[in-house]
C-alpha cells in the first residue's frame, strides 16, 4: 500500500509518501512541503497548492491519499486556509479516482505515539523511528504528513473489515432489513374470526345468553311440544 499524506495549509502544505502494510516495516519514499507566499492573492495560492500536489501524484502514483481532517480552532483565519488547502488535496485525488481518507489529529497522534495528546516533537521522533530515518523531517508539517500516511496504513485494514461487515449486514436478511417489494404484513383484529370471547351460538345472539332448545314463537313465547289441540269439528259432529 502506497499512501500520500497531506498536512493541509496555505503557507506550508506538508506532503509525504509512505509504502508498506500493517505489521511490517514501512518505507518512506518522499517527503516535502508545498509553499506559497503569504502576500499573494488567495486564488494564486490555491493554484500553487494544486500544482504542487499534482506534481507529487504524478511522481509517486499513490493508491490512497490521507488528509488531516479540519477541526475548529480559535483562529478562524487559520481554519479557513487549512480547509481550503484540504479541499484542493481532495479535489486532486478525486480527479484521478484515488480514494481519500480523513484522519483527525488525535487519531494520527494516537496511532503513531499511542497518545492522542502527544506533542509535535513526540510525533516527529516516532516518525523518525518508525521509518528508520537519520533525523526528524523538517519542518513539522512534513513530519505530520508522514504521520498521516502511517496512520492510514495501520488503520485501513480495520476500517475495511468494518465496512465489509456493515455491507454484509445490510444485504443479509437481518432484523430491520427492508422487506421485499409486494410483501405486506396484515394485522389480525381481535374477534375478526367470529369467535368473540364470551359469545355463544350464531351471530346475533347476545353474548353470554344460552340458546334454548326448540323454536320460539312470536313475541318470545316458547312453543310447547306435544300440546293438545282443539277438537276438530266435521259437519256438526264432534270428533
Amino acid at each position: 500500500m502506497r499512501v500520500l499524506g497531506v498536512d493541509p495549509g496555505l503557507t506550508r502544505c506538508g506532503v509525504g509518501v509512505v509504502e508498506g502494510v500493517a505489521g511490517r516495516p514501512l518505507t518512506m519514499l518522499g517527503v516535502g512541503v508545498v509553499r506559497t507566499p503569504s502576500d499573494a492573492e488567495l486564488g494564486d495560492r490555491l493554484v500553487a497548492v494544486e500544482r504542487g500536489i499534482e506534481a507529487w501524484l504524478d511522481e509517486y502514483s499513490p493508491g490512497y491519499v490521507a488528509v488531516e481532517r479540519v477541526f475548529a480552532q480559535h483562529n478562524v483565519r487559520t481554519v479557513m486556509g487549512t480547509a481550503q488547502a484540504s479541499a484542493i488535496a481532495m479535489l486532486c485525488a478525486a480527479r484521478r479516482g484515488i480514494p481519500v481518507a480523513l484522519h483527525t489529529p488525535s487519531e494520527v497522534k494516537a496511532a503513531v505515539t499511542g497518545s492522542g495528546r502527544a506533542e509535535k516533537a513526540q510525533v516527529g521522533a516516532m516518525v523518525t523511528r518508525l521509518l528508520r530515518l537519520d533525523a526528524p523531517p523538517k519542518p513539522a508539517d512534513a513530519a505530520d504528513a508522514l504521520a498521516l500516511a502511517i496512520c492510514h496504513i495501520w488503520r485501513a485494514p480495520a476500517q475495511n473489515r468494518l465496512q465489509q461487515a456493515v455491507a454484509a449486514h445490510r444485504t443479509s436478511g437481518a432484523p430491520g432489513a427492508p422487506r421485499a417489494p409486494g410483501v405486506s404484513r396484515t394485522s389480525r383484529t381481535p374477534g375478526s374470526s367470529g369467535n368473540t370471547p364470551g359469545a355463544t351460538g350464531t351471530s346475533g345472539t347476545t353474548p353470554g345468553t344460552p340458546r334454548t332448545s326448540g323454536a320460539t314463537g312470536t313475541s318470545g313465547t316458547p312453543r310447547t311440544s306435544g300440546a293438545s289441540r282443539a277438537p276438530r269439528t266435521l259437519k256438526g259432529r264432534t270428533a
